[in-house]
């Protein structure tokens, strides 16, 4: 089993930044990849970024390209997200999920965080 700890998240005005974090621990974590997913009221699941277990490739959705930029740490078991220029469309939460194979889908995902919210005022 792998256990998974999001932080960071918060309230923030438009334009601002804040930067997430992922705890991992359990059995081969440093071979896992990982990624952020975030969900906003009404709305389904959707990838925002991930990233490979060796940190070599990453991945990004459009609407956070350039603004978004995920990192792992896998001496610290950590994976990051951080997050400049926020705007009101980023307020969801946050997941933090990791996965055996190189996948973007939700339903791929093998372990879960339980969340963070973000709020970005206008």
């Amino acid at each position: 089993q792998v256990q998974l700890v999001e932080s960071g998240g918060g309230l923030v005005q438009a334009g601002g930044s804040l930067r997430l974090s992922c705890a991992a621990s359990g059995r081969t974590v440093s071979r896992i990849h990982m990624g952020w997913f975030r969900q906003a009221p009404g709305k389904e699941r959707e990838l925002v970024a991930r990233v490979t277990w060796s940190g070599a490739t990453t991945y990004y959705a459009d609407s956070v390209k350039g603004r978004f930029t995920i990192s792992r740490d896998n001496a610290k078991n950590t994976v990051y997200l951080q997050m400049n220029g926020l705007k009101p469309e980023d307020t969801a939460v946050y997941y933090c999920a990791a996965s055996y194979e190189w996948t973007g889908e939700a339903g791929g995902m093998d372990y879960w965080g339980k969340g963070t919210l973000v709020t970005v005022s206008s």
